[in-house]
């Protein structure tokens, strides 16, 4: 083969794969059919982190919100069975029992030192008693008084005179002329028979402006005993939450039947408002009293003669003072011409010095009266006061010279 003939071969050679590399080309550009590309497709945007959130939450697309159901009327309100009765009750008791309920002004006359006699205004309330225009209220607020008026109803006021006062339980009958036709006694309850959490009603002339207010509450205690203006005490005394303030004084308190449980006497507050203890004179010694003021004018309290005229013993006393009891009242005096001196009770015979105190010893120990066994001072005058009367005979339990023995004693009236 020549040079020439073999430089041809490898010419066409080359040009033969060139045009095969040509043809795949062109067929792959032209007639080769392929898969259609993918569209791209919309990614929802990226997620952002909102201000107030510590990880990013992802943004939903909007939905279509359902709309709202239609909405319905709620019934009117209508109280349980029990409520209703409950005001309908009240209403019925305020109707029935406001009218017979009183007013009180008073005027006092008080000294001055630079003005000679200068008129006050004191006001409460009170209750009609029975038809002859008898009212029950506090002592506390008719004394001293120089003129009473009270009233019936608003701007109408009726002149009233004291019947009868009685301080030592703060209770007072004054009696007005005429009283008017529509109105009646108030029904009277047995306030031996009451339980603490009963619903009770006050109505009266609070702070002497605001007339004929009704509030309610329960008993929250009762048998309550309560020193009072100049050393007066008040026994048995029913306590109340029902709002009570000063011009109530006087006042019924009433049970759920709109019947008088008590007399509304004081209230305890560290302010001189109400503070939720409100105290009455229960009924019963409103029945007890009221019919004897009215007719003497006055109430003889029951008297012995030795009434905290000695000692209380206490187990280091009976200790000390070598006695044979560890309770009782030791007699240290006795009253000249008393019922007790009456009754041969023997005061002390002799003296001891304990430390700074000195004693007077050797009288009689009283240890029971009726029974009924005395620790303190105050358990004789509860019994006197709550079970006795003027006139009345009662046996006193002794210790006399180390010997027990009864003494019978014939009650005189309080000087």
């Amino acid at each position: 083969m020549t040079r020439k003939t073999f430089l041809l071969s490898i010419f066409i050679l080359l040009a033969v794969i060139f045009a095969c590399g040509m043809g795949y080309g062109l067929g792959s550009a032209l007639g080769e059919r392929r898969a259609p590309a993918a569209l791209p497709t919309m990614a929802p945007p990226a997620p952002t982190a909102t201000p107030f959130s510590p990880a990013a939450t992802p943004v939903s697309l909007p939905t279509a919100t359902p709309l709202p159901p239609t909405p319905t009327l709620a019934p009117a309100f209508v109280p349980a069975g029990d409520v209703l009765n409950l005001e309908q009750d009240l209403i019925r008791i305020y109707q029935k029992v406001n009218p017979s309920v009183v007013n009180i002004t008073t005027q006092i006359l008080r000294p001055d030192f630079f003005w000679g006699t200068v008129p006050e205004e004191g006001a409460g309330s009170g209750f009609l008693w029975d038809d002859q225009g008898h009212i029950i209220t506090n002592y506390h607020v008719i004394e001293d008084a120089h003129s009473i008026q009270v009233s019936f109803a608003p701007g109408v006021f009726m002149p009233a005179q004291v019947v009868g006062a009685d301080p030592g339980n703060d209770l007072a009958v004054i009696q007005v002329e005429n009283p008017p036709e529509n109105v009646h006694p108030l029904p009277l309850a047995d306030s031996d028979a009451l339980q603490v959490g009963q619903i009770v009603v006050a109505i009266g002339n609070p702070f002497g402006r605001f007339q004929r207010t009704m509030t309610m509450g329960v008993i929250s205690a009762l048998d309550r005993t309560i020193k009072v203006q100049e050393g007066r005490v008040l026994r048995k005394v029913i306590q109340t939450d029902a709002d009570i303030n000063h011009g109530n004084s006087g006042g019924p308190l009433l049970d759920s039947s709109g019947r008088v449980i008590g007399v509304i006497s004081a209230i305890y507050s560290p302010t001189g408002a109400n503070a939720g203890v409100g105290l009455a004179i229960p009924v019963n010694k409103a029945k007890r009293v009221a019919p004897v003021l009215i007719a003497k004018g006055r109430y003889a309290h029951p008297w012995l003669g030795i009434e905290h005229l000695g000692y209380e013993i206490t187990p280091y006393l009976a200790k000390r003072l070598n006695l044979s009891v560890d309770h009782g009242l030791l007699i240290a005096k006795i009253y000249q011409d008393s019922p007790a001196q009456k009754a041969g009770i023997r005061p002390a015979n002799d003296e001891v010095i304990l430390g700074n105190y000195r004693y007077l010893v050797g009288g009689d120990i009283l240890t029971a009266i009726d029974g009924a066994p005395l620790k303190s001072w105050e358990d004789l005058d509860a019994y006197l006061q709550e079970n006795t009367e003027v006139g009345q005979t009662v046996t006193l339990d002794i210790i006399r010279d180390g010997q027990p023995m009864q003494v019978q004693v014939t009650l005189g009236e309080e000087p």
